[in-house]
């Protein structure tokens, strides 16, 4: 239905199996890390530990999009981001993306050596379809409901699957029609963003209907809904829940999790792999040849 390959500028990410991309906020203020890597040298340092955790894609941000979040300026997204992005391409191999709406900073982080986009407003800002149909980078489309400085005042959808599915259709002919080719495309039902926590467990109930559209990227890692289902209101504190919704969305069809903690969400996809790669007859329950001493009562 899809590429199983997306070729960001060179640097090939192979869908043969669920994908996680590694979080590296250059930001002040994002909910999980503001501020923490906003010096470059640290920002390498922690994308490297990243890669050697098991990342398969470093998703690198400027600025955050968080609930309530006010907007930075293109030219101090670039100053952040720029320097990282061009250190990162000398030191590893894995495909580079950037975090952002605004065509500038796409077109500086493409120049830096990124090879894909990974926009929250699904190229709908003025300029940002140009700017990635003219490059041969990779894109995703995330949906969000409103913006990030009022987007979860009320959300409200009739349907959320039905309307985040058409959605993204539509944003992908509109990309088509732009010229990039739909083997460049990726789509993110965008979790957390203008949605409630119903909102969000439908949307994983139902993400194949997502992968009908493009390969899928799912970004739940540490967010609030974790928080709603668990009760651990520290963002430190919501790991296990998010490599537990990432197993789920990789279950459901994801072909890329987009998380904060990679060792944690390798190991749990590894041993779910473990399973899957066994003969369907072996995965399949047979009765007891001998039975246990609860079956004498």
């Amino acid at each position: 239905m899809f590429s199983q390959v997306l070729d960001c500028r060179g640097r090939e990410l192979v869908l043969d199996r669920p994908r996680i991309a590694g979080i590296v906020n250059v930001t002040t203020d994002s909910f999980s890390d503001g501020g923490r890597f906003l010096d470059p040298d640290a920002a390498v340092a922690h994308a490297l530990q990243l890669v050697e955790e098991g990342a398969d894609l470093l998703d690198i941000g400027a600025e955050s999009t968080r609930p309530g979040a006010s907007s930075v300026p293109a030219a101090v997204q670039i100053e952040r981001i720029v320097p990282v992005i061009e250190a990162l391409a000398t030191r590893t191999s894995i495909p580079i993306s950037v975090d952002t709406s605004e065509p500038g900073v796409m077109r500086a982080a493409l120049m830096a050596g990124a090879g894909m986009i990974n926009d929250a407003r699904a190229l709908r800002v003025e300029g940002a379809l140009e700017a990635v149909a003219e490059s041969s980078a990779v894109v995703c489309l995330m949906h969000m409901q409103g913006e990030p400085r009022a987007m979860q005042d009320a959300p409200y959808y009739d349907d959320v699957v039905g309307e985040v599915h058409r959605f993204l259709s539509d944003r992908v002919l509109a990309c088509q029609f732009a010229g990039i080719d739909k083997k460049r495309i990726v789509v993110d039902p965008g979790f957390g963003f203008g949605k409630t926590l119903e909102h969000n467990l439908l949307l994983l109930a139902q993400l194949e209907r997502f992968a009908e559209i493009a390969p899928v990227m799912a970004g739940l890692s540490r967010k609030s809904m974790i928080a709603g289902l668990t009760g651990q209101t520290g963002v430190d504190r919501r790991i296990h829940g998010s490599v537990a919704a990432a197993l789920i969305a990789a279950q459901r069809g994801a072909a890329v999790v987009r998380v904060h903690d990679v060792a944690a969400t390798r190991d749990a996809l590894r041993v779910w792999q473990g399973v899957a790669a066994l003969p369907a007859h072996a995965r399949k329950a047979r009765p007891a040849s001998n039975p246990g001493p609860w079956d004498d009562d």
